[in-house]
């Protein structure tokens, strides 16, 4: 059973109590019996056209129930179907905190009233659920045969995600299921679904759920995944799995993506926003290993300056041991102890406690400690405390963008002057760039800044050559309308910032190329963005920086697993001058159930 179950949003329909208060809907009205089945409710649209009435005596099986949580309910399905493939023949009753008096295989006849469920609200832009809501039944009979679970597969799920309507409502779009993936989905909704040995492409989570893909060769990863590397194919075939079987009896599968999810898994097709349809299993496959191990990189030679980036995923001093240690055999096992290393989301010293802590030098020594103790080098730091809870991030925890170097290997040139309000500058030393002060921050007072981490600049030395790395931490997603959002195309309202963060940078390596020409730059860290983005097109303006994840082969062009989907976002970027690069994204996290971070290091090794 999935632990999302347990929380509904309060807002459960929105729209349609607005529009009922409004007069745009007709008050609930009752309806005959003898005219009403499953698929009338549901229709051919994304709305119910009987929403907001009351209907009685519909006929259905009983396909699943949901027992716990405060969501609880059972899902019904009309045995005599109509010939429509857009309208569904299946039906969720919601019964609240209330256990439902029924069993799987008991006909039924439903008396209620017609809702449209908005998951998270109606302002989320998500879609929504038709349900029967203040619900009365009768049991006509038990034990009665189960109707078939529609395969998902790729002749059942078309290759076109979604119909597009110019950024506005598909609701009013009659569905075409044999056209459009999110259409063939609305169309199940509330229906007996199956996958049969599907590739798992997002680990187990926390929540007791993982994914799959219905199309096991579309836009497969060298890790087993799909890749999503455009706007235009978000890989229809993914589809969420939780289960609706008790925990004590059939544990949830613990599953890396690359493993397999072998034999049947069926169950009615729900929606939740927690990423869009999902089979609510009532029964699962078996997990085939598919012998995921987690990535080494090779350790840099003697004239390589190795660089990497981690998201160490609000990471304080008042974290568990156990994460610094996992992060620290990271570090020097599979990163092969680089040279320098920028971090993102290092919080202050107490975390998520939100008072005027800002310092996060314990957290660093912890860390560092940590390293040391795992046998990698000594480690040394530099960064700069935020003003406090300006730079956005979990309340309280004031992350930032930090450096680790090893002074075995590389220098750092400090420039003193930094602060969290100081702007850094390129300044010219005699025909060589140089910083202002280092470290230092890029424009802090500028608004593409506003709520989010500031860009730190750091000069280093490396076999007396100067080196200048920026660690990122670009504004998040947080807002954006989901992939499988009633608007189509999906707003991406965050990217206005992005772009913004992303010409600041790129301004400011344009300043120190401007200088020398020959300037060695490394642009690092969580852009939270695709190469494809238009923040990247805006950091690269002009070919002053090379996003070096372009030039891996396409299959390895992720680091992160989202909804099912592999994908890029973090980058390493370097200037023109850095031409002998090896890049390397470092997959030990992302792809597996049990993780440090949720993010993949990366690292670029580079001759000066």
């Amino acid at each position: 059973m999935s632990a999302r179950a347990l929380r509904r949003p309060a807002a459960l329909t929105a729209v349609v109590a607005s529009a009922l208060a409004a007069g745009l809907l007709a008050a609930p009205q009752p309806a005959s019996a003898d005219e009403i089945r499953i698929h009338d409710i549901q229709g051919d649209t994304r709305i119910s056209p009987l929403v907001g009435r009351q209907v009685t005596g519909v006929p259905g099986t009983v396909t699943a129930v949901r027992a716990f949580g405060s969501a609880r309910g059972f899902w019904i399905q009309d045995t005599r179907p109509d010939r429509s493939a857009a309208t569904s023949e299946g039906i969720f009753v919601f019964t609240g905190s209330g256990t439902p008096s029924v069993a799987v295989g008991d006909a039924v006849e439903v008396s209620g009233t017609v809702t449209e469920y908005y998951p998270g609200g109606a302002d989320a832009g998500l879609q929504s659920v038709t349900e029967l809501t203040k619900a009365s039944w009768t049991v006509t009979s038990s034990g009665n045969a189960l109707p078939a679970a529609f395969v998902l597969r790729p002749s059942t799920v078309p290759d076109r995600y979604a119909p597009e309507a110019d950024g506005g409502s598909i609701e009013g779009l009659e569905l075409r299921p044999r056209s459009y993936a999110l259409d063939r989905y609305e169309s199940l909704e509330g229906m007996a679904v199956a996958v049969r040995d599907v590739p798992v492409t997002g680990a187990t989570s926390e929540h007791k759920e993982l994914w799959v893909t219905a199309e096991p060769r579309h836009h497969r990863t060298a890790g087993g995944g799909v890749l999503y590397d455009s706007y235009r194919d978000p890989n229809p075939g993914r589809v969420k799995v939780a289960s609706l079987i008790p925990y004590a009896q059939t544990p949830f599968p613990v599953a890396d993506v690359g493993d397999e999810l072998t034999g049947a898994t069926e169950g009615p097709l729900d929606y939740d926003n927690f990423g869009g349809y999902e089979i609510q299993a009532t029964r699962l496959g078996e997990v085939t290993d598919g012998g995921r191990e987690r990535e080494t990189t090779r350790r840099q030679s003697a004239d390589e300056l190795a660089v990497a980036t981690y998201n160490v995923e609000n990471l304080s001093a008042r974290t568990a041991q156990a994460k610094f240690d996992r992060l620290a055999q990271a570090l020097v096992t599979n990163l092969a102890s680089p040279d320098i290393v920028a971090l993102e989301e290092v919080q202050d010293d107490n975390g998520a406690t939100n008072d005027a802590v800002t310092g996060a030098d314990a957290t660093l020594k912890k860390l560092t400690d940590a390293i040391a103790a795992a046998g990698g080098p000594a480690y040394r730091w530099r960064q700069i405390d935020p003003v406090d809870d300006q730079d956005g991030g979990q309340p309280g925890g004031n992350i930032r963008v930090a450096f680790l170097y090893n002074p075995e290997r590389v220098s750092f040139t400090d420039v003193p002057g930094g602060d969290a309000t100081t702007a850094v500058r390129a300044v010219d030393n005699g025909g060589t760039a140089g910083l202002s002060v280092s470290p230092g921050r890029i424009a802090p007072a500028d608004s593409a800044w506003t709520d989010s981490r500031k860009p730190l600049v750091g000069e280093f030395s490396f076999r007396g050559r100067p080196v200048f790395v920026i660690a990122n931490h670009f504004n998040s997603k947080g807002g954006d309308q989901g992939l499988d959002s009633r608007f189509q195309p999906p707003a991406r309202g965050s990217e206005k910032q992005r772009g913004e963060q992303a010409k600041a940078v790129n301004t400011f390596v344009k300043e120190l190329l401007a200088i020398d020409p020959r300037a060695d730059v490394v642009v690092a860290g969580d852009l939270n963005d695709y190469q494809f983005s238009p923040a990247l097109r805006t950091l690269t303006d002009g070919g002053v920086l090379t996003d070096l994840v372009n030039r891996l082969p396409r299959d390895e062009r992720y680091g992160y697993v989202y909804n099912g989907n592999s994908q890029v976002l973090d980058h390493m970027l370097t200037s023109r001058h850095l031409r002998k690069v090896d890049y390397d994204i470092v997959h030990v996290n992302a792809e597996f159930a049990d993780q440090a971070s949720d993010h993949d290091p990366q690292v670029v090794r580079i001759k000066p």
